[in-house]
């Protein structure tokens, strides 16, 4: 089996969380991503408005159950958001406007239009009152992981006692300036012992001199390392369009607004 990634938004043109997602495109990711030498994925779903979230997810499951290889590939779904800190530079690219606190009652239709195939859910735990949802997704079995949030060291550590297992996309997902010394990413460090931790290891999201520190303290057998692949992974240099963003490859193969 190939390389397994837990966070793939879209890959070679196709993103997930479009509207009109096909058996075509299903077909053309799949492809494209056992030629790059991927075993499996989880289609990751972001923030947006819940109904629209759970077509998407609905969408996918009816398409992936249709076909043995996609459904091979496609092992199961990352629900990143909605319930996200919606503060500037914690919500990174997620819609402000549909970032809200946990519902339990949404979170069960989430996990519903996922038809079971729910693997990973990332929330901040600041926004889970009373870790109501982080408690009820670990009780089904599912891990729950940090990101785009800035919980208080206390709330961090009452979460992972209430069974938050992982950190999203450490370094990412938060303000370009922070404290020095009382931030997020202290605190999750902090908390190595008791969480996996997840980061992009592309030289851009995480400097390389950064990753090697981070993997110098917090040890291989801890981490976890994800694309967070939009669908303009794996097209080469180039300008595209996708879901109304204009997206640049640049000769780093990262991702950028043309602007940037």
């Amino acid at each position: 089996m190939g390389a397994f990634d837990l966070q793939v938004n879209g890959y070679a043109g196709v993103d997930f969380n479009g509207d009109l997602l096909s058996g075509e495109d299903l077909d053309q990711v799949c492809e494209a991503l056992k030629k790059d030498g991927v075993g499996g994925i989880l289609a990751t779903f972001i923030t947006d408005d819940l109904g629209v979230m759970c077509s998407r997810m609905e969408r996918l499951v009816q398409l992936r159950n249709q076909n043995r290889e996609w459904s091979k590939l496609i092992c199961g779904v990352h629900i990143e958001g909605p319930f996200l800190n919606e503060t500037q530079g914690y919500i990174g690219a997620h819609p402000v406007k549909h970032a809200k606190r946990s519902d339990l009652g949404e979170m069960k239709r989430l996990l519903e239009a996922a038809g079971g195939l729910t693997r990973i859910v990332t929330l901040a735990p600041e926004r889970d009152d009373g870790f109501m949802v982080t408690r009820f997704l670990t009780e089904q079995g599912i891990c729950v992981a940090a990101g785009h949030c800035d919980p208080s060291i206390k709330q961090l550590q009452e979460s992972i006692e209430a069974g938050l297992k992982m950190f999203t996309h450490l370094g990412n997902g938060c303000p370009m300036e922070l404290n020095r010394h009382d931030n997020v990413i202290q605190r999750v460090l902090s908390q190595r012992h008791d969480l996996w931790i997840s980061f992009i290891p592309d030289g851009a999201h995480v400097p390389f001199v950064t990753l090697k520190n981070y993997l110098d303290l917090v040890g291989t057998d801890r981490v976890v390392m994800v694309t967070d692949a939009i669908a303009a992974a794996g097209m080469g240099v180039g300008d595209y369009h996708f879901l109304g963003r204009d997206v640049r490859i640049g000769d780093d193969l990262v991702a950028r607004s043309p602007d940037k």
